[in-house]
């Protein structure tokens, strides 16, 4: 179960959600408003995290949003992935429509075929929330990388699900 935490607080969450709300207003693009959003949840969930926004294509496949602290090649690798109930935290959270926690990637067999990928930079786990339009649909995904095994804080997770729903506008509303 998710444990409390100092780190995530309902100031910082607001204060991106209202930036990001005025960069869609102001006409930003829609990876510059995602990275304000993952900034925002990696400041929250605190030192080590990276946040990965994944968005779901005209084909259906998921593809990088904004992921400000991932390298290119991890996300070159995961790129144009299926949502797939069975496979890691972002594709099954995509697929289910329901958040997916990972505290360790050796013990989630999701993760079999893609483990060496996080582990190789330094993540042990992941949770992932999906980022869903006002009538349900799977819009993409919230994904968070930890250094240490351990499951997000509620205040972590009510706070991507404040970011989550703020990235849903951005990504019905820009291109």
């Amino acid at each position: 179960m998710p444990r409390d935490s100092e780190h995530a607080t309902s100031p910082h969450i607001e204060q991106a959600r209202r930036r990001a709300l005025g960069m869609i207003d102001e006409g930003a693009t829609r990876r510059e408003i995602l990275t304000c959003l993952a900034t925002a949840a990696e400041r929250a969930s605190g030192s080590g995290s990276a946040v990965s926004i994944l968005v779901i294509d005209r084909n259906g496949l998921l593809r990088n949003g904004a992921s400000p602290n991932i390298p290119s090649d991890y996300l070159d690798a995961i790129d144009h992935l299926k949502p797939d109930a069975g496979l890691g935290t972002c594709a099954s959270a995509a697929a289910t429509g329901n958040v997916v926690i990972t505290p360790s990637f050796f013990a989630d067999e999701k993760w079999a075929e893609l483990r060496h990928l996080p582990l190789a930079l330094g993540f042990v786990g992941a949770w992932s929330m999906p980022i869903k339009s006002e009538e349900g649909d799977v819009l993409g995904t919230f994904g968070t990388y930890y250094r240490d095994k351990r499951e997000p804080t509620l205040q972590e997770m009510a706070g991507v699900q404040v970011l989550a729903s703020t990235a849903a506008l951005a990504i019905a509303l820009t291109e």
